[in-house]
């Protein structure tokens, strides 16, 4: 970042071109699913999910389509904390104070198979098979339906869920057969996190436009890129020849040369491939996890993973959300050495609790024992607490 600082720090990405952001955008490419391989680049995984948002939008008006308007998005989920994208994201309580501004996004029911009256089971569920989403495209109207966007591993809203593997080649059918753009937010779940490049990579299916963010940048820089189609941008160029979309920041230089470096240290030292290896080691570890009281669910793929507090196990009653047993438990874990990502509200919208876990991809098998010692003793700490009633 320093070296290209002193080269060019700053330029108009709308007007001008430079190194770094050609060769990001050609790694990219080289990496992404299917026909993913335009990308343009932003600061935050907000601002890249309102893009995408933006572009599935615009595609439709230039394709002579402009009344398919509407976004889909799953429940529980979250995209973003931009209007847009907030929108999208079945988080009431972050809606709250800005209800009046915000869209309407039909959601369809997430495949949470921990929570659903199936408990992932039956073939036929709606929304374990995906068919939940053909269900809301006919009763919206397809005709007025723009874009589908999920996570192809479940984020902090379902705590690491993965669907069962013919899901999204049903969301696929789904959305070819209605003509909606199904949009990937990888924001959490890509760059190597789930132990390949992209998550959606396991079922043999691409979107139509993805978002990055997070891991792009490898903590290092706030960078995010929404990764599209030439199918897709063929009309825009053939058309109105420019996406309407323009930030100060976008493909900014010295960002840009972070998120290069990123990648390419990641290929150099294989650490994706070491993510997954790591990730098979992680979850067997993680599982005895299951063995502690008010351990409902544990969940993920490669460095990445839920873990579900209950009330009770056997009915997978959540804790009441008076209790704050996430909070608490964050709370103690940190007093540990453990940091650990709460989320609340995924089991009804307003109950429930879970812990994320996203470990480093150099992590070593030593490092994992620890973890799961250190989650123990967080837990034990967080139940005393409940017990006494001594809950911060």
């Amino acid at each position: 970042m320093a070296e290209q600082a002193r080269k060019i720090g700053y330029l108009n990405g709308t007007a001008f071109t430079h190194e770094p952001v050609e060769q990001l955008a050609a790694e990219l490419a080289s990496l992404c699913p299917g026909g993913l391989q335009y990308s343009y680049f932003l600061g935050s995984g907000s601002e890249a999910v309102e893009a995408a948002l933006k572009l599935a939008r615009q595609y439709w008006v230039e394709a002579g389509q402009p009344s398919k308007h509407k976004i889909l998005a799953l429940t529980p989920a979250y995209h973003g904390n931009t209007l847009l994208a907030l929108s999208a994201s079945a988080r009431e309580h972050y809606k709250t104070y800005y209800r009046e501004w915000l869209v309407r996004v039909p959601h369809v029911p997430a495949p949470y198979a921990y929570h659903c009256p199936c408990r992932g089971k039956k073939d036929d569920c709606p929304a374990c098979s995906g068919s939940a989403l053909e269900q809301v495209i006919l009763k919206e109207g397809p005709e007025t339906v723009a874009a589908f966007i999920a996570e192809p591993v479940g984020g902090s809203s379902t705590g690491a869920t993965v669907p069962r593997p013919d899901y999204f080649k049903r969301i696929r059918e789904i959305c070819d057969r209605h003509q909606v753009l199904w949009i990937a937010d990888e924001v959490l779940c890509g760059a190597g996190r789930t132990g390949t490049w992209s998550a959606q990579e396991p079922y043999g299916v691409s979107a139509d436009i993805m978002t990055l963010g997070k891991g792009l940048g490898g903590g290092c820089a706030p960078i995010s890129a929404v990764v599209s189609t030439r199918r897709i941008l063929d009309v825009i160029a053939k058309n109105s020849g420019a996406f309407l979309h323009a930030q100060t920041m976008s493909h900014h230089p010295v960002l840009c040369a972070a998120g290069l470096a990123t990648v390419r240290y990641l290929k150099k030292h294989r650490l994706i491939e070491r993510c997954a290896d790591m990730g098979a080691v992680f979850h067997r570890r993680l599982a005895a996890l299951l063995d502690l009281p008010h351990v409902g669910d544990v969940r993920g793929r490669g460095l990445l993973a839920g873990v579900e507090f209950v009330e009770d196990k056997g009915t997978r009653r959540p804790f009441p959300r008076k209790l704050r047993f996430a909070e608490t438990f964050t709370e103690e874990a940190l007093k540990a050495g453990l940091v650990v990502w709460p989320n609340t509200g995924q089991a009804d919208g307003e109950n429930g609790d879970l812990a994320m876990l996203a470990p480093p991809f150099i992590i070593t098998e030593e490092q994992i024992g620890e973890l799961c010692a250190l989650f123990k003793t967080a837990l034990e700490a967080a139940l005393k607490k409940l017990k006494t009633g001594s809950r911060s």
